[in-house]
């Protein structure tokens, strides 16, 4: 039986940089030197493995021994792994086959032409890993800035083309037959009964199809990554808060949530795409309009969280107080910690700088359900001077009222900058960190005053008082958000010490 020299060709991308499997084939046939010989191409393979058609049919007839040499234009044509072109190697040698690369010229029948192929090959391999690396960073570097990246359109939505930076893109477009679909289906899952099912059901009963699949059908696989897709929410601040609050990274400024665009959500390679948690995730503004207003987005997606048992809770879940208690001695945030006694989980207020530092001498620990209890009592006390309350709920449509709420974004951000660096600081940046918390606490608090004079002037409605007398009456059954709106309407901020408080009242 005749031998013959396999050429063997790979290209994986068509670039106007790459060389083609035709030239590759031209430098090979060089090397034949007008002897007999078979070609072998693979063209939109990586060389990353081995798997690839026409390569596997030449290793076949290598080891029918066919073959008396493997000549390719380069090395990282057969090959980028070390590992797999070692074990290629050596099964050359056990077939008796040589190796040609015609631009890196080295004799493997001697000891120091396969060092200089061990060495090619690794620098081969670093070449991948680079190239890898370089693409996943500009993968990453245009996801944040709102580019459109691939995968499937959502119901809603189609793509039109669009430009950011100069540079050609997508963004999606509304399409509004489906868009009133889509809000029905956030306005169902956000009211508290409602299941997947229930809606599934609706959608068929009322002859509404899907017009993404082929038969038209629904299924609760789909509502839900519906619910879940922040793509249709019309951003603003409140859905920046959530998002900051479940541990999301954040890619644009409080200042851009305007109430208008859709969002992104991209997962880091490590989450996976079916990941629970949000916490690590990135959120970017997206270019498009989004479809569903926040309030409502927001409600069906907690509905979706809380589902989730194994779903990471809001850090507001702890205590329907967050956010509104001090340090009386300091001013820093109290936060709130649980520690187990025998059978029972005790909750407890500690002041975040003492738990940090140890260097404020106010709070060290404050029982939260009894504090939670006085504040209760506290609430209904007030509530009963009134016949009528005027409404502190902040009108989004308000133009002042959207850059103050901007305003203490930032300063929340730039504070718990600060209070990152407590632990590594010395005395010298102790002592700006704190006059820098207390300046900005005091901006803050100027902000919320100034909240609560400009709500009540763009609400002309008022609250019933006597609904909420009752929502505390039966204070057990309601559920944590629905304490925290009614602490919204009612208290502005609680400075609070192991022994007093003093509560500043909205109204």
């Amino acid at each position: 039986m005749q031998k013959y020299d396999a050429i063997y060709c790979r290209q994986s991308v068509d670039r106007v940089d790459s060389i083609s499997i035709e030239s590759q084939i031209e430098y090979c046939q060089y090397e034949t030197r007008g002897g007999a010989y078979k070609t072998f191409t693979d063209k939109g393979y990586s060389g990353k493995n081995v798997d690839r058609p026409q390569f596997q049919i030449m290793m076949e007839a290598i080891r029918r021994g066919e073959v008396n040499r493997v000549i390719v234009y380069k090395l990282d044509r057969i090959s980028r792994s070390v590992m797999d072109f070692m074990n290629l190697f050596t099964e050359f040698q056990q077939y008796g086959v040589e190796f040609v690369s015609c631009t890196e010229k080295f004799d493997t029948s001697s000891p120091m032409g396969r060092a200089m192929l061990k060495i090619i090959v690794v620098f081969a391999e670093l070449e991948r890993e680079t190239i890898q690396q370089r693409v996943m960073d500009a993968y990453m570097s245009r996801s944040r800035k709102g580019f459109y990246m691939g995968g499937r359109i959502p119901y809603g939505y189609k793509l039109e083309p669009f430009t950011i930076e100069g540079k050609k893109t997508a963004h999606y477009a509304i399409i509004s037959e489906e868009a009133e679909v889509v809000k029905l289906i956030f306005s169902m899952y956000a009211q508290p009964q409602t299941s997947y099912g229930d809606i599934v059901r609706y959608l068929i009963e009322n002859g509404i199809t899907n017009s993404r699949t082929k038969d038209g059908a629904w299924d609760r696989c789909r509502i839900a990554d519906m619910v879940k897709n922040p793509v249709y929410v019309k951003a603003d601040l409140d859905v920046y808060r959530f998002y900051k609050d479940q541990g999301t990274n954040l890619h644009n400024s409080p200042e851009d949530y305007i109430g208008t665009n859709g969002c992104y959500l991209y997962s880091d390679k490590d989450a996976g795409r079916k990941s629970v948690h949000l916490e690590g995730q990135h959120v970017v503004l997206a270019p498009h309009d989004g479809i569903v207003p926040s309030d409502i987005w927001l409600r069906a997606r907690l509905k979706c969280l809380n589902n989730k048992q194994v779903a990471r809770p809001l850090k507001g879940h702890n205590t329907w107080l967050v956010g509104k208690v001090k340090c009386g001695k300091c001013g820093y945030a109290l936060t709130i910690r649980k520690c187990k006694l025998k059978t029972r989980i005790i909750r407890y207020f500690i002041c975040s700088r003492r738990m940090q530092t140890n260097r404020c001498e106010g709070v060290g620990g404050i029982n939260a359900d009894a504090f939670e209890a006085c504040i209760l009592e506290e609430m209904v006390e007030h509530v009963k001077e009134f016949e009528t309350l005027t409404q502190p709920q902040i009108n989004h449509e308000n133009p002042k009222i959207h850059e103050i709420n901007v305003k203490l974004e930032q300063i929340t951000a730039e504070i718990d900058k600060l209070v990152a660096k407590v632990s590594d600081a010395n005395d010298v940046l102790m002592e700006y960190i704190n006059k820098r918390i207390k300046e900005l606490d005091a901006q803050a608090s100027i902000y919320r005053q100034q909240l609560s004079e400009l709500s009540p002037l763009e609400n002309s409605e008022k609250p019933d008082v006597e609904q909420l007398k009752d929502y505390m009456a039966h204070w057990d059954e309601l559920d944590i958000d629905s304490k925290r709106e009614v602490v919204d309407y009612l208290i502005l901020e609680i400075k609070a010490t192991e022994g007093s408080y003093e509560i500043k009242w909205r109204i």
